[in-house]
Formats: structure tokens, sequence, C-alpha cells
């Protein structure tokens, strides 16, 4: 029989024994006494009990849930069989409370490996096949219907398509993507069919490597639980000898069992589980995936951060950064006629132009007459205009630059950036500024990690000191560390660990030695790749850096909800044992207020679950 369905069959015929005997002495039935009736229904709880014991301690390990077997078999001997029913009740009704708390606490978990993919829609010279998606090799064309999951990763071909990525980034809002955007497997067409070419097989998809990570996060234990299961060892001989104590001094066994019903290991062996699971939890509900309550814990106590720049700190591309234009030219129409032009070009700029004019809702137009130049740019004819982009010598050959587009070329003198001229029938039009981008909320989480109690923020990358230096100067850093190489990296993560403990967010794959090096590894998913994922720790699946932040706000009330747990449950149930050791409280009334102490426990734990004062990711706003 399933576990849980068994705790619930003893916990049913205990209320039910429980109810019989009560009728039975108040109405002077007499078909049995009510002693023989709670008898009865209590030995089954004993006996599923004391087999459980037997076959932990078969395996090595020893359960504190020898305190219940002990008050349970004590109250029998002792002639107080409703103080034995009442036990195997409350004892019986803790273990189904913990299936509901834990069941609760993984839902989130649970949710997200229950709706993986499982077919996939391949087209072929025969028409559109339903295969698993095990079949799906790269470069397959794929049909993606509306209301359908995404199979694997792949590419947009169509000209556009809505694509909801809740489940597997935490943004509540469908996004839309464009011809050439990325897509990942398990989120959900929200709009027209549309066709995708697979990037990647099913196993090495984003949704393939969450559910691996699912898997982990539920199996690792965190120290911090290791230590409460090992302290609670400890509960059963100080439980006897408090027992023991009352009984000699007062001569009266009832208290030594009053003792015994009183004292509960809840708070040690459930608040910590259930509050860290909660923690995960709410995590994967946000858009991150921790690996499990040790990554959540060890988050909790992070003292340094340590920052990857490129793609981390700045978006990591060749971003539009600003666009001049010439004295009353718009700037749709000039990028309208770039990215028409570059629809025929094989310059690593190209689809990200074209990508920015989609977006942008330009209807773009089929250049003809293209001319590279390699190196320098093109020309080509739109719409029947003769439009030149690229360097400024190709543009504008020795000719001077108009005053208009000065202010831009002093501006960017002394930064990376890329300047696109262009040139609509032999006049400039437009100067297109492209470069690294430090991300929006970069300065925010920053701020953030300073408040919730990082004390040390250093930023490493493999560019240069001058392209390092402008980065720090927009945020506020303790160190940098330039021109690194990954084995730097590496070095500099575990000098940086032996001061403190350290987390290192990183995108890329020569980011993967150091997540892996760092207390905690934190991988941007979003556009990192496998190997950075598979070193972390945890994931941020979406592609914001305030989630950094939010991930430690969540571990660090996770971990002071689990030690308030559990701090607050001993004290409670300590003082009942010395209130029951003096004879105020009753075997009866002890099992009762031993069974409001587990409940207040596992509720209070349960608050990890919430939002806390968590702010939300991207205005602010209470989440």
């Amino acid at each position: 029989m399933n576990e849980s369905l068994l705790r619930r069959a003893l916990l049913l015929i205990a209320v039910l024994g429980l109810a019989l005997g009560l009728g039975v002495w108040r109405n002077g039935i007499d078909i049995a006494s009510p002693d023989v009736i709670w008898t009865a229904a209590t030995l089954p709880v004993v006996a599923a009990l004391a087999i459980s014991i037997l076959r932990d301690f078969w395996i090595g390990r020893v359960g504190v849930d020898a305190i219940a077997l002990v008050s349970m078999s004590a109250a029998l001997l002792l002639g107080q069989a409703l103080a034995a029913v009442v036990v195997a009740i409350m004892y019986a009704g803790g273990t189904v409370l913990e299936d509901l708390a834990r069941g609760r606490a993984e839902r989130n978990l649970r949710a997200l490996t229950d709706r993986a993919p499982r077919v996939a829609h391949r087209k072929s010279a025969h028409g559109t096949e339903t295969v698993a998606i095990d079949q799906v090799a790269v470069g397959d064309e794929l049909l993606v219907r509306a209301g359908e999951l995404l199979p694997v990763d792949g590419v947009l071909i169509d000209a556009s398509a809505r694509v909801d990525e809740s489940t597997v980034t935490g943004e509540p809002l469908p996004e839309r993507r464009g011809a050439g955007d990325a897509l990942r497997s398990g989120t959900v067409n929200v709009g027209e069919a549309f066709v995708m070419r697979a990037s990647a097989i099913a196993d090495k998809s984003t949704y393939a490597a969450i559910v691996r990570m699912v898997a982990a996060a539920q199996t690792a234990k965190a120290p911090f639980i290791r230590i409460a299961d090992r302290f609670a060892l400890l509960l059963l001989p100080a439980t006897l000898l408090i027992a023991a104590i009352a009984w000699y001094l007062s001569g009266d066994p009832i208290r030594a069992l009053a003792v015994l019903v009183v004292a509960t290991p809840c708070p040690l062996i459930l608040a910590a589980p259930v509050a860290f699971i909660g923690g995960v939890s709410r995590a994967a509900r946000a858009g991150i995936l921790m690996k499990g309550s040790a990554a959540l814990e060890a988050l909790a106590q992070i003292r340094t951060a340590i920052f990857d720049k490129t793609g981390t700190l700045t978006l990591g591309g060749a971003e539009l950064i600003e666009i001049d234009v010439a004295p009353g030219q718009g700037t749709d129409e000039p990028l309208r006629l770039l990215a028409s032009l570059e629809q025929a070009s094989h310059h690593v700029l190209a689809d990200s132009i074209v990508r920015i004019a989609r977006h942008g809702n330009l209807l773009l137009s089929q250049p003809c007459d293209v001319r590279e130049h390699r190196g320098e740019g093109l020309e080509g004819q739109v719409d029947g205009m003769s439009v030149v982009v690229g360097s400024r010598p190709l543009v504008l050959g020795n000719g001077p630059l108009p005053s208009w587009a000065e202010s831009g070329e002093s501006r960017y003198r002394d930064t990376q950036v890329l300047r696109v001229f262009l040139a609509i029938d032999g006049r400039l039009a437009a100067v297109f500024t492209f470069g690294d981008a430090i991300r929006e909320d970069a300065p925010g989480t920053v701020e953030a990690l300073r408040s919730a109690g990082v004390t040390r923020i250093v930023m490493l990358t493999g560019d240069d000191g001058a392209a390092a230096e402008k980065v720090s100067a927009s945020l506020d850093l303790d160190a940098v560390f330039a021109n690194a190489t990954p084995a730097d990296k590496v070095g500099t993560v575990e000098a940086e660990k032996a001061a403190a403990p350290t987390m290192m967010i990183g995108d890329g794959i020569n980011d993967a030695p150091a997540l892996a090096a760092a207390t905690v590894g934190i991988a941007m998913g979003a556009r990192g790749g496998t190997a950075s994922s598979e070193a972390a720790d945890v994931v941020v699946l979406t592609d914001r850096l305030e989630p950094v932040a939010g991930a430690l706000r969540i571990a660090r009330r996770t971990r002071g909800i689990a030690l308030q747990s559990i701090v607050v449950g001993l004290g409670l149930s300590g003082a009942a044992m010395i209130a029951a050791a003096m004879g105020h409280i009753t075997p009866v009334a002890g099992a009762l207020l031993q069974e409001g102490i587990d409940v207040a426990v596992i509720v209070n734990a349960l608050r990890a679950l919430g939002d806390g004062r968590l702010e939300h990711d991207r205005n602010g706003r209470r989440s």
C-alpha cells in the first residue's frame, strides 16, 4: 500500500476508535468497554510505527519517532487507553499533516516536471508527422500549434510568434518573438501556429535541464537539515531522563507518561525540510531554479558577490545604444532602410539589426543590387533609393562630418562601440551606435544585494582595464579584475571564498569553472550555455539580473523561518515537558498540546512558500 494512504488509514482507524469508545462510554452501551475499543484503535498505529522504526534501525538510522512509540506503549501498560488513542491520533495526524505540507511545498517543483513536452510535429516532404520528442534532431522543422508546448529549443522561422514563458521564467506576460529569435522548450504558444527549427535535441534543451535540476533539488539535503536530524536524536534520551526524574521525585508514573506524551521532535525533524522545500519552490515560481536545499542554505550565508561582466552585468552583445539622425529626419525610416539592406548581409550585426527593426513593427523591403565591401559595409537599392551603410570612410570618404553627427563622435571617442553610418541617395542620414550596454537593472541589483547583507561586490572580466573601468564607474563595486583568463577567474573566486562565503554570477561556458569553484554558482540561464547552467547551484531562468538579489532574499528569509520554527517549537515543547513533570498537564491534555505545537511549527515553516517582503523583480512592486 502507498505509504501516504496507509498513514491516512491509520488516522481514520484511530479517530473512529476514539469516537466509538466515547459513544459507548457516554451512552452506556454494553458491547465492549471503552478501554478495549481505544486499545484496539491504538494497536495498528503502534504496530506500523514499530515496523517503521525497525526498518530504519536495520539500515542504520535511529528515528526520533521512538518517543511516540514509547508514550503509546507506556499509556497502554499504565491503563491510560484514552491517552494512548489520543497520542495515536496526534501521531498519525502529524504524519498526514507532514505529507500535506511537503506536497504543498513541492507543488511548484512537481508542476515543472509534470508538464514536460512529450511529442513534436515534424515537417517533411510528405507532410507533418507527430513523433516523440526524443526523435527530433537538430535542424528539423517543427510545427507548433496554438496552445501547445514547444518541444525543444529552436529558432523561429515564421515572421512572428507569441509565447508564454511563465512556467520557465516566471514572466507573467506573453512575449512576442520575431524571425530568427531563440525559442525555449517548455514554453507555450499562445498565438497562431508557427514553424520553428530545432537547435538542440530534447535532452539538451532548456526544459530537460530544468527537469534534471528539479530532481536534484528534491533529493539534496541541506547541512542545516542534517544537523537538525542529528540533534533530534538527543531528544529521545533527554525525554526519557526527564520522565524518569519526574517519576522518581513524584512517585507517580502518570507524570512520566505526560512528559513522554508532550515531547515532540517535530520542530527539529519537520520545520527545516518543509521550510527549505518551500523556499526552493518559491524561488522556482519566480524563475529561479535552485539545485536543492543545500544551495539555498549556502546562498543564505553569502557575504561576497562576484559578477562576470559580459552578458551578466552587461547585455553581452552588440546592442543598439543610440541613433543620431540628420535634422528633420525621424529614426524609424533610417532604421527600416538599414535593416532592409542588412537582410542581404552576413555581418555579425545583421541579424541583430533586423530583429530590432521587426520588434519595432517596421515593414522591411527586399533590397536589390547589393554589393558588400568586406570589412567596411554594403550598398544597394531599397525602394528605389540608393543606400550605403558601414564605416565612415565607406560612407563619407574623405568628406567632413556634418555638425549634427560630431557630438556623437566626441561622446563615444574613448568608448568600445561600433559606429555605423547610413547615407541615402548620397547624403548622410543617420549614425547608429552599437555597443555592449550595461543592463538597466544592474545598478538596482547591486544596491539590493548590499541591502540584503552582501558586503563586497567584485567584477571579473576578460576585457581590458579601460572597458572594465567604464562599467565599474556606473556601478557601486568594491573591486575590478580585468584581463582575466578562466584560470584567473577560478583563482580570484577561491581567494574571495577563503575570506567569506562567495557567490559567482556568470553566463558563458568560460564561466563554468568559476561557478563550480564558488560557494554558490549562479548561472544566467536565459542565454547562458548548458555548461555554465550545469556547473551552477542556482540558475536564473529570466534574462534579467534582479532575480539574483531576489534569490538571496528568498534564501535568507527561508533560513530565518526554519530557525524560528525550530527555536520556538523546541521552547514550547520544553516548557510543556517541565509543566508535565510538575503535574500540571495530564497525558490527554499533553497529547492535544503536542499536536498544537506540531501544527504551529509546520504552518510557520510553510510561510517560506509566501512572498514575505520580496520585491517584484521588474517594477519594484510587491510580489
